[in-house]
């Protein structure tokens, strides 16, 4: 039977975890036993490697001993000053006697020799020599000269010769012993069953003796071996050698605290190998059982687990386009298939629904509905009337479009109609449309509440939209309640009370909330004209002047007095009409060409028809009065430079003689105050200052470039006392007169 890719991604895991497990288990096994394989070796090796050197150093201190004791009798002292020949038999008897006693007690098969160094004999296996003066001599270069020690030992091409200077104690030396221990000798006290290798190095790293042929522990590696070696407390132990090229070899040592000769042996990989051989075939043979029931483990596991997926798999209908070995993604596709259907259709019915919640809400503020379909409609959209319930229409409007334009207009009353949606619970409200392209409106409902409470309420919801226009859309809203009523067939009624009070916003301002029994009384008042006709003078006369900055500074506070005084929307519309009246006549008096173009034929209608006091404003500002002001600024700005050009060019010529602006205006037939006015908007500052300024330039320059006296450059620029010529020209330059002189002339 075909498997699917969900039991692969159960088997494998499983499968890959277990022999994970098994090698980790077996290669823990293995390195732990090979642990102590090596250390079973390496102890055997260590305990061979001390017998030998126990043996050895054992002969060579008893021969060591036997000649220091037979230095020390009176025999020795006789023998080596006199003279041996063939005639002193007793003599060479004697001394051969002793060496054989030597070779006894010592070690087997070793050459003893004693030499005279005061009778220039030598006796060897026996045989008497005489020695030249020749062998004397490298006879006390090589073993008596420069040695601090009577005993050491000398590597030969045949074995080791040990040396032993006598007397012991003695600086003046008569004699020399010498032991030859050959190879072969060696080789027979060093053997073992194993054929281990053995190296023996003296405290230099020398190589004494090596039963290796090939002599696998090079230079480097008796060097490091002395190094370490000698100076550690240890007198046992294994370490690591490394040898050039080749990987590093562990070695067992055992130093002699006698003459500290190191005793060293390698640890043999082979010997390694071999005892581990049959661990490594148990482990094998074990990791291919356990391996094999892994496989039947996580074979049932994979199918215990799948079998589920196979029943959903087989309830579901075979699509062809999906291959049924991917199981899982087979079994997501096929059950996304049936919820995509299914969203399709959900969403195919709440498409409509909005729509026509929107158009039954609508029906009710046109009254167009009868109250059968009025029923039919609340069931189907899920709304429950109950016999206390009450309703309230909620209407809101834009007071401006805040950092909008009036184009953003549908985007913003979308935006507060969401606002109104989250700001009021979906169980206190019916679906919020928008009315127009001006309004948007909400039917509130109410179920065991009074009129209290109700109005609470209201004021509660009424602020919630205002802060949450503030904060989110950076725009403000007025908010226009109607009077409670009984049943939704009322709700055209109702609307038309929310209209009539948010017509009372221009009387209140942004922000505000109207209830339509607030102002239900002023509905029915007079109307009452209280019209800010000097305010309006002041704005006018700064209009015929141009000036922006006054223009300003009296607009606003004329605006805010007739929406002031108008206390119902027909006083303020009366108002509204006399104001845009008044402009069109100052337009025709100096020859405007704003409120007489066509743009601005319906400019009536446009204000009576926004009931958003910061809309009229801004359209009587900035579509209005700034570019009146701007056309009168452009007509009167050359005749204005050009007056203040004659102005400048008198005093120029005439700043010697006695100015003043009455004078100017009597021969320009201008009124002083007006050249002014024009003087100081055109130059920046008044004219006297102007005329002041130029006259102390002339005195700067006459001072440097004449010799007239501060006196009559005073009276010849009209000033009757010198004192105030001075502090004038001390407050423009910081100096006095004759100060300025001084400083440029010297200059």
């Amino acid at each position: 039977m075909r498997k699917g890719t969900m039991f692969y991604k159960i088997f494998i895991p499983i499968l890959m975890l277990g022999i994970g497990l098994v090698a980790s288990f077996g290669s823990y096994v293995y390195f732990n036993t090979m642990s102590s394989v090596v250390d079973r070796v390496a102890n055997s090796k260590q305990s061979f490697i001390t017998q030998a050197k126990n043996a050895l150093e054992q002969k060579i201190r008893t021969v060591e001993y036997t000649f220091n004791t037979y230095s020390t009798t009176s025999s020795f002292s006789e023998v080596i000053n006199n003279p041996i020949t063939e005639r002193n038999y007793e003599a060479y008897r004697d001394v051969n006697t002793q060496l054989n006693y030597i070779a006894t007690l010592g070690i087997e098969d070793a050459q003893y020799t004693l030499i005279s160094l005061a009778r220039n004999w030598q006796i060897s296996n026996g045989r008497l020599t005489h020695l030249t003066e020749s062998d004397l001599a490298e006879l006390n270069r090589t073993y008596v000269n420069g040695q601090t020690n009577s005993l050491f030992w000398v590597k030969t091409d045949d074995g080791i010769r040990f040396v032993n200077t006598l007397p012991v104690f003695s600086n003046n030396k008569k004699a020399i012993a010498l032991s030859d221990i050959s190879l072969k000798t060696l080789d027979r006290l060093m053997r073992t069953e194993e054929n281990a290798e053995v190296y023996i190095l003296n405290s230099d790293g020398d190589l004494m003796y090596s039963s290796d042929p090939q002599n696998r522990l090079p230079a480097g590696a008796r060097l490091q071996t002395a190094s370490e070696w000698s100076n550690s407390d240890k007198l046992t132990g294994m370490t690591s050698l490394a040898k050039d090229g080749l990987p590093d070899v562990r070695s067992i040592y055992s130093k002699s605290s006698y003459n500290g000769w190191i005793y060293v042996t390698l640890l043999d990989p082979k010997e390694i190998s071999n005892a581990l051989e049959t661990t490594r075939f148990g482990l094998i043979i074990m990791a291919l059982i356990i391996t094999f029931l892994i496989v039947i483990v996580a074979y049932f596991i994979s199918v215990f687990f799948t079998r589920p997926i196979q029943k959903i798999q087989r309830s579901l209908p075979v699509t062809s386009n999906v291959s049924s070995r991917n199981e899982i993604d087979w079994i997501l596709r096929s059950i996304d298939h049936i919820l995509t259907e299914k969203q399709s259709l959900e969403n195919l019915i709440e498409a409509e629904k909005p729509q026509l919640e929107t158009q039954f809400i609508l029906n009710l503020f046109r009254g167009s509905l009868s109250e059968e379909e009025m029923e039919r409609a609340l069931q189907r959209f899920g709304y429950h009337q109950m016999e206390d319930t009450i309703y309230v229409t909620m209407l809101v409007q834009l007071d401006n479009y805040g950092e909008q334009s009036a184009s953003d207009r549908d985007v913003l009353l979308l935006a507060v109609n969401k606002l109104v949606e989250e700001a009021i619970p979906p169980d206190r409200r019916m679906l919020p449309i928008l009315l127009n392209d001006r309004t948007q409106a909400t039917i509130l409902m109410f179920h065991g509440h009074s009129q209290q409470e109700v109005r609470k309420q209201l004021m509660d919801d009424a602020k919630a939209v205002i802060r949450s226009a503030r904060e989110y859309l950076k725009l403000s809203v007025s908010v226009g309640f109607s009077r409670t009523y009984g049943s939704l067939l009322e709700t055209k009624e109702a609307r038309e009370m929310s209209k009539q009070a948010l017509h009372h916003r221009l009387n209140l301002g942004k922000e505000s909330i109207i209830f339509y029994e607030d102002i239900e009384m002023v509905l029915s008042g007079r109307v009452l004209l209280n019209y800010p006709s000097e305010l309006e003078s002041q704005l006018f006369d700064a209009i015929r002047l141009g000036d922006e900055e006054q223009v300003s500074r009296t607009l606003y506070p004329f605006l805010g007095a007739m929406m002031k005084h108008s206390s119902s929307p027909m006083n303020f519309e009366v108002t509204l009409i006399r104001f845009v009246n008044n402009l069109i006549k100052l337009e025709q008096m100096i020859g405007g060409e704003v409120l007489l173009t066509p743009d601005h034929s319906m400019l009536y209608h446009r204000l009576l028809d926004i009931r958003n006091p910061e809309e009229i404003e801004r359209i009587l500002v900035e579509e209005v009065i700034q570019p009146l002001v701007k056309g009168v600024k452009e007509k009167t700005s050359k005749q204005f430079r050009c007056l203040s050009d004659k102005i400048a060019a008198i005093v120029r010529s005439e700043y010697d003689q006695d100015l003043s602006l009455e004078l100017i205006g009597d021969r320009l037939h201008y009124n002083p105050n007006y050249l002014s006015s024009i003087f100081k908007k055109e130059f920046g500052s008044t004219f006297s200052d102007y005329l002041m300024s130029y006259r102390l330039e002339m005195a700067k320059k006459w001072l440097v470039e004449t010799d007239m006296t501060i006196k009559d450059i005073a009276e010849r620029l009209q000033y009757h006392n010198p004192q105030n010529f001075i502090r004038s020209f001390r407050k423009k330059e910081q100096v006095t007169p004759g100060t300025y002189r001084k400083l440029n002339q010297a200059e």
